[in-house]
């Protein structure tokens, strides 16, 4: 058994704080359902508050987040939304939006940035005058930071672009807000403003914020009581939630001011990674906690290989993605320390050295 471990596979792996533990065991809680528990009203309101919004609703988990707010902009059946082929909605999200909704996906090419370019969205639309063949385009989604172009973040100027073309032809945008807090403090802009054009946004309680479990899903109050009555359809009604919320009020609190330390730790992992022979990052493109690392093809490692190597011998848990990819995610739980552990590692289990002591 190796002696430390260091988990780079995501920011949804850490574990509650002992202020989020001491939250939840002293949460003062009723029946979200009825509308009742205080602690959810206390987390909602402070959300909304901060993306500036008139309203928000805790939910489960970022997917039931993104299909209610397509749901609600999207509320007959065969109406189109426009998103990033590469976007999180259209990959990694079962499909939701059309096998529950039956919301049709357009999809435009994402760039390597992540954006969308503004011409083609526009070009998406449908003709109105055509709705006898065509579905009816309803709402743009966008996604900050983009989770598949390595944590690449949105500009206010390009979202607020977006929300003009929106607007021009009658559509609602959607902004998938995972990561939004890691935006924001990479672009230096304030949350609010870096959303404002948004009609609606979720946000990730459990990846960069570092909160055990949920989302929030942000709007005016008219979407967010469509919002409730959509969540309960889908069973995320849930009764004493407010353990969950205390923790994520305290997490919002603590580790939000953490994530530029976590962006420029990523950086430096980025760095010394592309240093060690048959390893290849694009340095350029990371901008807050998430690196993809390349193996080059005359090195004598695969990612699964290379995974299993560091896991087994080192204690390094990673994430493969495809068989010369690998995604590494900088949470508040990787110290400094983690950082250079982890480039030795790296180092000596792309040179085939095997860790014998464990240590």
């Amino acid at each position: 058994m190796v002696a430390r471990i260091v988990d780079l596979r995501s920011d949804t792996v850490t574990k509650p704080s002992e202020a989020m533990r001491a939250a939840m065991a002293s949460a003062e809680v009723d029946d979200d359902v009825l509308g009742r528990d205080p602690s959810c009203f206390r987390l909602e309101t402070e959300m909304a508050k901060i993306l500036g919004k008139e309203a928000a609703l805790f939910v489960p988990s970022g997917t039931m987040a993104n299909l209610i707010s397509v749901l609600v902009h999207c509320d007959i059946r065969g109406s189109e939304v426009i998103l990033g082929d590469n976007s999180h909605i259209h990959i990694y999200e079962n499909g939701g939006i059309a096998t529950i909704g039956g919301v049709h996906p357009r999809t435009v090419k994402n760039n390597h940035d992540g954006t969308m370019d503004i011409d083609l969205i526009e070009a998406a639309i449908r003709d109105p005058k055509r709705h006898l063949v065509y579905p009816t385009t309803t709402l743009i989604c966008l996604e900050n930071t983009h989770g598949n172009s390595g944590g690449r973040c949105l500009s206010v100027e390009y979202t607020d672009k977006v929300g003009e073309v929106a607007k021009k032809h009658g559509l609602k945008l959607h902004i998938d807000g995972a990561r939004i807090f890691n935006a924001s403090v990479a672009l230096d802009v304030p949350v609010d403003r870096l959303v404002q054009a948004a009609d609606s946004v979720s946000v990730c309680l459990s990846k960069g914020v570092g909160a055990p479990v949920g989302s929030v899903i942000v709007g005016s109050n008219g979407f967010i009581t469509k919002a409730r009555r959509l969540r309960k359809t889908l069973g995320g009604g849930m009764r004493q939630v407010g353990i969950l919320c205390a923790a994520a009020l305290v997490a919002v609190k603590e580790n939000v001011p953490k994530l530029e330390n976590d962006h420029k730790k990523a950086r430096l992992l980025a760095d010394g990674l592309n240093e060690i022979k048959g390893l290849r990052v694009d340095t350029s493109t990371v901008e807050t906690n998430i690196i993809y690392v390349e193996i080059e093809e005359d090195s004598r490692t695969t990612a699964a290989k290379l995974c299993k190597d560091l896991e087994e011998d080192y204690g390094i848990l990673l994430m493969p993605m495809g068989s010369s990819r690998l995604r590494i995610v900088f949470h508040h739980q990787i110290s400094a320390s983690d950082v250079q552990y982890a480039l030795s590692c790296f180092q000596q289990a792309v040179n085939g050295v095997r860790n014998q002591n464990g240590n």
